[in-house]
């Protein structure tokens, strides 16, 4: 387990009143936060990476869904690849698993800042940056792609969803989307109309997997596909982008 803390300012701008028919005045109120950022995450390193200390690593993020928030860490593990950590898998790049604290919502989390940490403490290839999640963690997945539409080499939202139009921000992005056809929580025509966005907007990399069957549970058969792996790692960003 590590502990992410990071100080940052906020400032906001504030026009000052002026006489009629005058100008405004630009001006400045900033004022310095204590506020401090936190995530708890789960960290499975590489069979390898202490051995070479020059390799750089690929490095993927999960996002859990709404039932593993909290301050138990343990249950970040239910789900995913996480999961399959604690089974015995061995995955070749680092896998960071951040834990949502209870009643709040990914999108208002410091994933990216947790990702620059990440960067800069451990061995990370920045071209080789993945984000994936299920559920509350596909939406976080869409929602922090179109943050940061050149951060992630590509990304793998579960069950999610999200704003359509703000997808062609990231239609250049390899995009894999999941979804049970019998979902009832997040219905399919979630992950559907971001899909069908991103393809309007020009993207030729995106593509939703439906399982006929499955309900809200389309993340055990994915993440125990090594198909997926394989895609997600087939990705880099060109240097230029780093």
């Amino acid at each position: 387990m590590n502990l992410v803390r990071f100080l940052l300012p906020s400032a906001c701008l504030l026009l000052a009143l002026n006489a009629p028919g005058e100008e405004p005045a630009k001006q400045r109120f900033e004022r310095p936060s204590d506020k401090i950022l936190r995530l708890d995450y789960l960290l499975s390193l590489p069979e390898g990476y202490e051995a070479d200390a020059e390799k750089r690593w690929p490095l993927v993020i999960f996002l859990h869904g709404a039932g593993e928030r909290g301050s138990d860490l343990d249950a970040v593990a239910k789900h995913g690849p996480p999961k399959r950590v604690a089974e015995g898998e061995k995955f070749p790049f680092l896998l960071v698993s951040p834990q949502c604290p209870a009643d709040e919502w990914w999108t208002t989390q410091p994933v990216l800042e947790l990702v620059d940490h990440l960067v800069a403490e451990y061995r990370v290839d920045p071209s080789c940056l993945y984000l994936t999640g299920l559920s509350m963690g596909g939406y976080g997945t869409w929602h922090f792609a179109t943050l940061a539409p050149q951060r992630f080499a590509a990304i793998a939202p579960i069950c999610g969803g999200g704003v359509p139009y703000l997808t062609r921000r990231i239609s250049h992005l390899p995009v894999w989307a999941f979804h049970g056809a019998k979902d009832t929580a997040v219905p399919l025509e979630e992950s559907a109309r971001l899909v069908a966005a991103l393809e309007k907007a020009g993207s030729t990399r995106a593509k939703l997997t439906v399982y006929p069957e499955a309900g809200h549970d389309s993340w055990t058969e994915t993440y125990a596909n090594p198909e997926f792996y394989e895609w997600l790692l087939s990705h880099s960003l060109p240097a230029a982008e780093n």
